[in-house]
């Protein structure tokens, strides 16, 4: 554990840490982790083998601590040294009873605590036993005292939903104005093709008046060739009667 912890600091001091991961390490008990990570706020010690508690360091800003899949069946007294403890994953262990969790009531703050395949769970009234022993308890196993699933991040995803719609509103308000929009362009387009079907009649009876102008053109070109023919045709008869 000591060497992986070496690794995990990557050259930082102790206090510059905030989160730190040790899952697999492999270690009964704690080793190397001292008193002078007083910033950390996150640790994971996840599948790690430990029996103990034993050697917990005094982490003041702790909130929260995964301890899944190990092999601990008392020493949570070890604890205390992290008063701020919000979240505590105890999963997987050898916890029996409910007097071995006793000592968590001293943590105020806590707020979730995981105990999946622990035996205590069998216990009759396992849930409404730990809840009234840990009044701070908000949800145990990932439900909360009704049974409900619902953990920091539903919390979470309703804030964002609050905040869609709000902004739902506001394009709500949006949709509106295109919808104004879209009747005025649907009223600019009804003028428009009023104009176009206006413009349309109007060529049509300028052609209509274009064709009838063309007509009287052809009346008097008929009438003169008229002309010219009755003409032609009187010199022609008086040529005949003189002859």
């Amino acid at each position: 554990m000591e060497k992986r912890i070496e690794l995990e600091k990557r050259g930082r001091k102790p206090d510059q840490i905030y989160e730190l991961n040790l899952d697999n390490c492999r270690s009964t008990t704690i080793e190397g982790l001292t008193d002078d990570f007083t910033n950390l706020k996150s640790l994971s010690l996840i599948n790690v083998g430990l029996t103990s508690l034993k050697g917990f360091p005094k982490l003041p800003n702790l909130q929260k601590l995964e301890l899944s899949d190990n092999r601990i069946s008392n020493g949570l007294n070890l604890l205390h040294t992290s008063p701020k403890l919000t979240n505590l994953n105890l999963s997987g262990n050898k916890i029996k009873d409910l007097d071995t969790l006793e000592p968590l009531k001293e943590f105020e703050h806590l707020k979730s605590l995981d105990l999946f395949n622990n035996e205590v769970t069998v216990i009759d009234n396992y849930r409404e036993k730990l809840f009234k022993l840990l009044p701070s308890l908000k949800y145990l196993d990932g439900f909360d005292v009704k049974e409900q699933e619902a953990d920091d991040s539903e919390q979470e995803v309703d804030s964002v939903n609050g905040n869609e719609e709000e902004e739902s509103d506001e394009y709500g308000d949006g949709e509106g104005g295109e919808e104004e929009e879209d009747e005025d362009i649907e009223d600019d387009e009804e003028v428009g093709l009023d104009a176009v079907y206006k413009d349309n009649l109007e060529e049509e009876s300028e052609g209509d008046d274009y064709e009838g102008e063309g007509s009287e053109e052809e009346d008097d070109e008929s009438l003169k060739k008229r002309k010219v023919f009755q003409g032609d045709l009187d010199t022609e008869r008086r040529r005949h009667t003189e002859g």
